[in-house]
């Protein structure tokens, strides 16, 4: 039965891990929200849409979690692909092991994700929220130890 796997459960998890770090930047969060439908008729739902309570701009997140390899890699293109047919900014959330190398540049070149390890400082530059000094200094680990492939 598709929708039940491992993916999809890690991806779960990744999604309210998102929805916390929204709420301590005091952003608003809804969960698989629908908006309309894909080319070929299924309901499209975004994962998470975040919205900052006094502009109400909005960042829908698409979130791929994985944790070995596997077929939320396969899908990654797709969905960034999906994104531009949003009526709001998008951006896939990413996290673990399981991604390539040549996947996560991929994605971080596409200028449409982000690890979750850099996901706060991402957020404060988008909504325009305080920078503190201390996020500017700090080193963050990344979900995996990698570099990019050239």
């Amino acid at each position: 039965m598709p929708g039940t796997g491992t993916a999809v459960r890690a991806g779960d998890r990744l999604a309210k891990q998102v929805v916390a770090l929204a709420g301590d930047l005091q952003l608003e969060s809804r969960e698989q929200y629908r908006c309309g439908r894909r080319l070929w008729g299924a309901e499209r739902y975004i994962d998470v849409v975040l919205t900052d309570p006094i502009s109400k701009r909005r960042l829908g997140i698409e979130c791929k979690a994985q944790d070995s390899p596997g077929t939320a890699e396969e899908k990654v293109v797709a969905t960034i692909q999906d994104i531009d047919a949003w009526p709001i900014t998008g951006l896939v959330v990413f996290s673990g092991e399981g991604f390539s190398d040549k996947m996560r540049s991929f994605m971080i070149a596409s200028g449409k994700a982000v690890d979750f390890a850099e996901l706060e400082e991402w957020l404060r530059l988008f909504f325009g929220l305080e920078l503190p000094a201390a996020i500017a200094k700090k080193k963050k680990k990344r979900s995996k130890a990698w570099s990019p492939v050239l």
